[in-house]
């Protein structure tokens, strides 16, 4: 009896044990094993994600190099042979190397005629071109092409085997040789002559050669023989013949009695449709452009190589010259008073120097 009374003890104890316990509920393992595989999924994501950006930061800048390459736009430059070209050998440098802003062309053309028929034509987008030449392009195109920028200043000199001339009054009586007739060069002579009370026709004498090495013989063969020339051909002349040397600036002179313009030689000018079609590219050439005068003029020896280089001048000829190629980039307003003051002095000598009229207002590319 006491052993029964034991043993369902002891199985009443086991089932209130057993009632005490906590059952685990299967719906648990489901969530946490779902818990887990996202963990483990967000894990995963995470990585994937970190390897595109490494690989996207590898690529990105091979994208960035072909679009800069698409974007460059293809452009075709004139100049003539001589300073209104050296501002620009930098540039001529840096298409060659690829480092430029776009895919720049040159042409050195040797007569200005080249030049002309290639804008007209639209062979060429930009060029380096005589002042005067730029209005007669302007008249005969009716506005298709626009002036943007001065590049060289006066380069003509009055040079001498002698020492007599010291002022514009001492070639009273004289004879000067020169080049040039019926262009700038004479018309720019007989201002200068005008404006100091001298007759080009009756106080002077001026012989007009066609060839700068005519004028060079006339000079070897005298002891005081006195020429108008351009650079850089009186550095070339003066290299040749040690007795020759420079009397005076014309564009120096010129300012002595005219503060309302200056002597332009050369100028900038771009075809009116290429510019209104790529503003931004002809704008980033200007800049490059403008750097380039700048380094022609700081960086000598290096410009004079680049000039030989690209067949304007022998680097020896070059050097000697640039100091007085008055070699710049000139834009905006003072670009236009300077050069309507100098094609107005011209337009009163032979309006046909222009191309028969002054240009208007829209000639002048002011940005």
């Amino acid at each position: 009896m006491k052993v029964l009374k034991s043993v369902l003890l002891f199985l009443i104890c086991m089932a209130l044990l057993a009632g005490c316990t906590k059952k685990a509920d299967p719906a648990d393992d489901v969530k946490n094993n779902e818990k887990t595989t996202v963990d483990a999924e967000a894990g995963k994501g995470t990585k994937e994600e970190e390897t595109n950006e490494l690989e996207n930061q590898n690529t990105e800048p091979e994208a960035s190099n072909d679009t800069a390459a698409k974007d460059k736009v293809d452009i075709n430059i004139a100049a003539l042979k001589g300073p209104t070209a050296i501002g620009m050998v930098k540039i001529m440098e840096d298409a060659e190397t690829g480092e430029a802003s776009n895919n720049y062309s040159f042409t050195i053309a040797g007569a200005a005629d080249e030049i002309s028929a290639g804008l007209i034509k639209g062979e060429f987008d930009i060029a380096a071109v005589p002042s005067n030449l730029a209005s007669v392009l302007y008249n005969k195109t009716e506005g298709a092409i626009k002036l943007a920028g001065i590049n060289t200043l006066g380069v003509l000199y009055i040079v001498e085997t002698g020492n007599e001339i010291n002022s514009v009054e001492d070639l009273k009586g004289k004879t000067i040789y020169s080049t040039g007739f019926g262009t700038t060069p004479q018309y720019t002579l007989n201002y200068l002559l005008n404006s100091y009370g001298l007759d080009p026709e009756k106080d002077v004498t001026v012989e007009y050669k066609t060839e700068a090495t005519e004028v060079a013989a006339m000079l070897s063969q005298s002891d005081n023989a006195i020429a108008m020339l351009p650079q850089p051909y009186i550095t070339t002349v003066m290299m040749n013949n040690d007795k020759v040397r420079i009397a005076l600036s014309v564009a120096d002179e010129w300012d002595g009695v005219n503060s309302e313009s200056s002597v332009i030689t050369g100028v900038i000018v771009v075809r009116k449709e290429f510019l209104e079609k790529t503003p931004d590219a002809f704008n980033a050439f200007m800049e490059e452009y403008e750097r380039s005068t700048t380094f022609a003029n700081e960086n000598m020896d290096d410009t004079a190589a680049l000039v030989e280089k690209f067949g304007i001048f022998k680097a020896a000829v070059a050097k000697k010259a640039i100091p007085y190629c008055n070699i710049t980039l000139i834009t905006g307003d003072e670009m236009k008073d300077k050069v309507q003051g100098y094609l107005g002095t011209l337009f009163t000598q032979n309006p046909a120097a222009i191309g028969g009229k002054l240009p208007a207002e829209d000639f002048y590319y002011l940005p």
